[in-house]
């Protein structure tokens, strides 16, 4: 595999810079940890809607994962990550989630009963049930409705169900449709997250790198993060694909760091990177 050309070289034990969110890569950037913090305070008092938005890239997936590892015995949590569904399969979806024979077969309102059983039943055991939606941007108007018919199954003191809705920045423009008024109004907690900030951009490469295995001086010179920085614009995965494709770059001509031109190189060879050209390099 590609990731693994340069391993020996650089002493790594596995790829640092993959775009596949990996949990134990992750990392503790003031944005993220916000995120992580308003997530948990919001399942933890009960909160029925909350809403996590970000741009293309921002580790949305990751929060997902981390939030899943940190929920203790006493959650149930139905996680989505492809929420392209109708409003029946949003429904058969959950209840499989939940561990219930359901079928598509089944009426809406029967499905609906079901779910609201098993709830009540989960909650009488002490156990909070959580549906954390991701790509929640995907997710159509008439399935974000049937969110909020789920979200009236409730007891005289606490909701049955919460909802978490983790998205690009189009969740946003599709909850402001009239036809999902009631949902929006719903929302009691919502973040967004921001990109890397420039400073957090050396410390997010240093720990990747050395998560991977490696243990020598540092591998990117400053100037490599300058350049690094601006061309990915903090972007957490244009920054693992630049990084990456430096590593490469830096491995082929037999050096042992990465320099500005090998960033240089690695953002002209990526559509989605700023184009910023030094003239003694190019």
């Amino acid at each position: 595999m590609a990731e693994l050309i340069y391993g020996r070289h650089f002493g790594l034990r596995e790829a640092p810079f993959g775009i596949t969110p990996d949990a134990s890569f992750a990392y503790d950037c003031k944005a993220h940890q916000e995120a992580f913090n308003v997530l948990m305070v919001a399942l933890r008092t009960g909160e029925g809607f909350i809403k996590v938005t970000g741009e293309v890239g921002t580790g949305k997936t990751m929060l997902c994962r981390r939030v899943l590892a940190a929920l203790g015995d006493e959650y149930v949590v139905c996680y989505l990550p492809n929420p392209l569904l109708e409003p029946r399969g949003l429904l058969v979806a959950l209840g499989r989630e939940l561990g219930l024979q359901v079928s598509a077969r089944e009426d809406p309102h029967q499905l609906l009963a079901t779910l609201n059983g098993a709830l009540v039943r989960l909650m009488q055991r002490g156990m909070r049930a959580v549906v954390l939606i991701d790509e929640a941007q995907a997710m159509p108007l008439a399935t974000l409705e049937t969110l909020r018919l789920l979200s009236n199954l409730e007891t005289d003191k606490s909701k049955l169900l919460q909802v978490v809705l983790v998205g690009q920045p189009e969740l946003d423009r599709n909850l402001e449709n009239p036809l999902v008024r009631q949902l929006r109004q719903r929302i009691g907690f919502h973040y967004v997250i921001d990109r890397l900030a420039r400073r957090e951009l050396g410390q997010y490469i240093r720990h990747r790198l050395q998560v991977a295995g490696c243990a020598r001086p540092p591998v990117f010179s400053a100037a490599a993060l300058w350049f690094l920085y601006r061309a990915s614009r903090g972007v957490p995965r244009l920054v693992n694909i630049l990084a990456h494709k430096a590593l490469l770059l830096t491995y082929a001509r037999g050096e042992g760091r990465v320099g500005i031109r090998q960033v240089m190189m690695a953002a002209r060879d990526t559509s989605s990177a700023s184009r910023i050209l030094i003239p003694w390099l190019v």
